[in-house]
């Protein structure tokens, strides 16, 4: 019965594969504008909209670290450092704090890299602290709102709950001094205690120059059908796979490691990005982790990304229409992944990936040196001008106070 039903799928496969090489080859079909809403957002300009005044704190709390660790320009988490620099020379900068509507704090806490280039966030809420009551002593505006119309980019695992275990990082709380403030974080799940509401989520960092290199050419077919490369299961801290991405990868090896429809491997070949240009599908087995890099890879290469991951909020999920882009999977239906996704039907597979063809979508979810108009770092000034004007409840009044500067775990009350 088994060798029927992967035959079938088989056929079903042979005929995909057909149907969008024809296209890839030929480019019969042009690339499609995304209609509506979404694709007017995507393509906002903020320059105008919105004005931005940087801090400036000493180097130890940003330039220094970098100079400690260069490996933290190649990160995951990079996009606290660009970020920083964008702003710099950014046309919605201002060097007049009286006339900013958001003030941003340029504190890189995901640079202190274990030798295997992990971040270790220990430090980071001590760091964060200190950063905010230096700028607290020295301005005066951090003191008119306590943060609501301030701006912190905390792209680690958990945001600015500062853990990369979920159960420790629920237990901790995002740090008391950021509750009012907006959050910029590649981490996002809905009713989650590390996803304040008004956050900004972002993708995660992936080096442009590196994945331009890989590009070959659009004529070539797209003859894998299912694809992914990573890890099943951690190994060191969780051997079962129970924990690690909720389950979402380990299911996925155990139901289809044996499916000629798929080409998973924890192996890592140098042909890694090549591989993903030729796939129809690509899994996104996130759980509860939308900083993977794999979701831009399969936008930048055209790989209609697979996300497996209940209650996830996506990277500018207000701009980037992900329902029209992706096929998205409950957790618990991943051993019916074959049957779903050999049941969408052709036409929309090819409409998904010409709005992937969009040069405006792969923009978005980069982080350019230098910027580029519709990347990853308009889409943050976007999201932050849409939520202006601040509301006059932000102000407090004289003598109000609203956050409990001693309250968290002892730890994180040491000078740091």
């Amino acid at each position: 019965m088994n060798g029927w039903r992967w035959g079938f799928l088989l056929l079903v496969y042979a005929a995909l594969v057909l149907k969008t090489g024809a296209v890839e080859h030929g480019r019969t079909q042009p690339t499609e504008r995304i209609s509506g809403s979404a694709g007017d957002v995507l393509e906002d300009n903020p320059v105008g909209r919105l004005k931005v005044f940087v801090y400036e704190l000493p180097s130890k709390y940003n330039k220094k670290i970098l100079q400690k660790d260069p490996r933290c320009l190649n990160h995951m988490f990079a996009a606290e450092i660009y970020m920083h620099r964008f702003l710099l020379s950014s046309p919605v900068r201002t060097l007049n704090p009286e006339e900013a509507d958001w003030f941003y704090t340029p504190v890189y806490t995901t640079c202190d890299l274990t030798p295997n280039g992990l971040p270790l966030p220990f430090k980071s809420p001590r760091m964060m602290r200190s950063a905010i009551q230096l700028i607290s002593s020295n301005w005066p505006y951090w003191n008119r709102t306590e943060g609501a119309d301030h701006f912190f980019v905390v792209p680690h695992d958990f945001g600015a709950c500062f853990h990369y275990q979920e159960e420790k990082a629920i237990e901790r709380g995002i740090l008391p001094l950021l509750q009012r403030a907006t959050l910029v974080q590649t981490f996002g799940q809905r009713n989650h205690v590390c996803l304040n509401e008004g956050s900004i989520t972002i993708p995660p960092y992936a080096p442009p120059q590196k994945m331009q290199t890989h590009l070959i050419p659009e004529k070539t077919p797209r003859s894998i059908f299912v694809y992914f490369r990573g890890l099943f299961y951690d190994v060191g801290n969780d051997p079962e796979g129970g924990y690690y991405a909720r389950g979402a990868r380990a299911a996925v090896w155990e139901n289809f490691k044996d499916n000629p429809l798929f080409d998973i491997s924890t192996e890592h070949p140098t042909t890694y990005y090549e591989d993903m240009q030729r796939a129809v599908f690509c899994l996104c087995p996130l759980g509860w982790a939308p900083w993977s890099p794999r979701l831009v890879e399969a936008v930048i290469f055209g790989c209609i990304p697979v996300i497996i991951a209940d209650d996830i909020v996506l990277p500018f999920a207000d701009a980037i229409p992900w329902e029209e882009i992706g096929v998205f999977l409950d957790e618990k239906d991943v051993p019916n992944l074959d049957t779903i996704l050999t049941s969408i039907p052709l036409d929309v597979i090819l409409r998904k990936q010409r709005l992937l063809a969009n040069p405006s979508m792969k923009q978005a979810m980069l982080f350019p040196q230098p910027a580029q108009p519709g990347d990853a770092f308009h889409q943050v000034l976007n999201g932050l001008a849409r939520k202006l004007p601040h509301e006059k409840s932000i102000y407090l009044k004289p003598g109000e106070k609203i956050l409990n500067w001693t309250a968290g775990p002892v730890g994180d009350l040491k000078p740091w």
